[in-house]
Formats: C-alpha cells, sequence, structure tokens
C-alpha cells in the first residue's frame, strides 16, 4: 500500500508514519507538509522522518492532481490545528482547513486514490447538555477552527456520492500524550508542563467542563483502521467519534491524574470562573463497533507518565513554556516577526507546486 500523510511534520504525524510503518513494513509512506514545525523536535535527537520512505515540501492548498497519482491512501493532517491559531487566522483557517482539504479529496479521487482519512475533531459538538453525543446528534461548533472541520464533512460527503473513494471523517476527541513534536497547548500536555515547571496546575475554569481525550498512539491506531476500512464497514462515506466511553473526564480530573503522576502537585481552581462554552461528553460506541480491534488502549495516567518521561529527557524547565517555540501559535507568530511567513501562512519567496 501506498500512503501519503499531510501534514506530517507536526504533533500527531510522526507517530502516525512510526505506526504505519511498524504495522506494515512494506507499505510506501510519504509525507508532505509546509515545514512550519519541522524544526520544534522534542526528545529526540534525530529527524523521525528517517522512520517513513520519503518527504516532500509543499503547501497543501497547492498540491497537484498529478502529485497523488499511484497513491492508495490519503490520511490528511494538514491543518490550521487549534482554536487560537483559528482565532488569529480565521480566513486563512477556512481556506486551508475547509476548502484545500475537500479541493485535496476531490483531486484525490480524480486521481485514482482508494481510502482518504480526514483528521476532524469532537471539538464540533461545542456545548451539549443531554448525554454524550453521538454522530447523529445536531453540531455546534463554537470556534474557527470547529466550524472548518463541520465544513469539510459536509464538503467530503457530498463529493462521496459521485466517487469510488472511500471517505473516513474521525472526529477525534482531544489530543494528548507524548510525540517526537510535543505541543504543550492541549490541556493534559499543558498541565503535566506546569506541574514539572512550577509544581502547581492553574486551572482557569471550574473544573467542570467535559473534555473526552486519546493519545496520539490511538490517533494512530484509529487511522490504520480508517486506511483499510472497506466500504460496507460503515458506509463509503464515515463520520465516526474517536475515543472511548470511559475516557470522557471532568477538567479537574484531568488535573487530579497529573498531580497523581507528579506527587506533591498543588492544584489551584478557579472557582469563581465564568463557565465555559466548550463542554461536551462524546459518545463512542460506533467506533467501538466498527473497529473492536483498534480501541483505544493508552489510558490517561499512562499518557501523563509519557509526557512527565519525555520532559524530563529534554531536561525540560521553562516556567515561561506557554510563550515558547512548544505553543504553535508562537512559532507562527515567530515566523511573521522575522519575516518568514506572511498573514496567508505562506512562507515568503517560495513558489514551489507540487
Amino acid at each position: 500500500m501506498k500512503i501519503l500523510i499531510t501534514g506530517n511534520l507536526g504533533y500527531i504525524g510522526p507517530v502516525v508514519g512510526k505506526h504505519l510503518k511498524h504495522r506494515n513494513p512494506s507499505d510506501f509512506v510519504t509525507g508532505i507538509d509546509c515545514g512550519f514545525f519541522a524544526h520544534c523536535l522534542t526528545a529526540v535527537s534525530y529527524c523521525p522522518e528517517v522512520c517513513i520512505d520519503a518527504q516532500y515540501f509543499g503547501d497543501v492548498r497547492n498540491v497537484d492532481e498529478s502529485f497523488l497519482k499511484g497513491y492508495d491512501g490519503v490520511v490528511h493532517l494538514a491543518a490550521v490545528s487549534n482554536d487560537p491559531m483559528g482565532n488569529k487566522f480565521e480566513a486563512v483557517t477556512d481556506e486551508i482547513n475547509h476548502k484545500a482539504s475537500v479541493r485535496l479529496a476531490k483531486k484525490a479521487a480524480a486521481a485514482g486514490v482508494k481510502s482518504f482519512v480526514f483528521a476532524s475533531s469532537c471539538s464540533i459538538y461545542g456545548f451539549a447538555d443531554g448525554g454524550p453525543r453521538k454522530e447523529t446528534d445536531p453540531l455546534n461548533p463554537l470556534t474557527a477552527y470547529a466550524r472548518s472541520k463541520v465544513a469539510t464533512e459536509q464538503g467530503l460527503q457530498e463529493l462521496s456520492a459521485g466517487t469510488d473513494m472511500t471517505i473516513t471523517a474521525l472526529r477525534f476527541s482531544t489530543a494528548c500524550g507524548m510525540s517526537d513534536r510535543i505541543r504543550l497547548d492541549l490541556v493534559l500536555n499543558d498541565f503535566v508542563a506546569g506541574a514539572i515547571t512550577t509544581g502547581k496546575i492553574t486551572v482557569l475554569s471550574d473544573g467542570s467542563p467535559w473534555r473526552p481525550l486519546i493519545d496520539v498512539k490511538d490517533m494512530a491506531r484509529a487511522i490504520d483502521w480508517a486506511l483499510t476500512r472497506p466500504a460496507d464497514n460503515g458506509g463509503k462515506y464515515l463520520a465516526v467519534n474517536i475515543g472511548r466511553n470511559d475516557f470522557n473526564y471532568q477538567v479537574r480530573d484531568i488535573a487530579q491524574v497529573v498531580a497523581d503522576v507528579l506527587p506533591g502537585t498543588e492544584i489551584s481552581i478557579n472557582v469563581n470562573a465564568q463557565p465555559d462554552k466548550r463542554s461536551y461528553k462524546v459518545d463512542f460506541s460506533l467506533f467501538s463497533q466498527l473497529a473492536p480491534s483498534h480501541q483505544p488502549q493508552v489510558n490517561l495516567y499512562q499518557s501523563a507518565t509519557e509526557i512527565k518521561e519525555g520532559l524530563t529527557r529534554m531536561q525540560f524547565t521553562d516556567k515561561n513554556f506557554r510563550e515558547s517555540g512548544l505553543i504553535r501559535l508562537k512559532v507562527l507568530e515567530k515566523h511573521m516577526t522575522e519575516n518568514r511567513i506572511n498573514n496567508n501562512l505562506e512562507w515568503i519567496n517560495k513558489t514551489t507546486t507540487l
């Protein structure tokens, strides 16, 4: 099988590439990425892309159909990847996350790609009362990032009616866990970093909001399933929640797990905070039924422990890490300040098109 991973030089991509090659070494795995975060290596002394077969640098907005010919599967990770970036670059977020994603899928279908896997998000449920959200429940995207994911899902579903390509939109829980390019702008990762550097976890909300979490290793496991999923297992187009029912946590419970991993950590909760509008529990029963052999295996305690061990290997001591290169928005801002990328999130003076 020949597989293309877009956005593979980010947080999730290195884990996915290694997993796919380990699962089947005969697969030919290629990555394509614009390279904004390629230098953000953590706890490794080598480039993790040596584990895949080929690496290209390019903007997913400009990928040509001819480049996609010969691939059996496309794993589409490339995106403006969180709410802070989406809020600052709202128009670009829609262009990259939504419009370019649908264009890429259309080109992939025309090029004969058999399977297209889109990294969507459970954040599309927004604020949800009344029990865990199922795939058939109404969506309530509250941010530019979440709206872009909804729009892409709609575009992919429309595309599926006119193509033989199997399309899977994986509505991932909030990512966590150690990676060769870890991000610290995710709730569990942030809490572990804060506990290590200050001995304290500061919860800005009242601790009550719900979040489903999933380790990056388990995200890779789900992607592996989606790549080879036959159309009769869920349909030619499938949008499915990815996680486990017992991996829904309130924020205060996440903080407590970190304190258990790092004894002596103080937890500070803002009991007077305004209600956090981003609160949702998610039902993962459909994923359990469709992919019983690819269910999440890494629990929250294990994820927190592996982050602690990884940051310890890095000799991580930066109390000001929220302003550092381990926060994706800060990396983009530094690129812009140093005149490397423009407001449209393009490399300046770079015109190469694949």
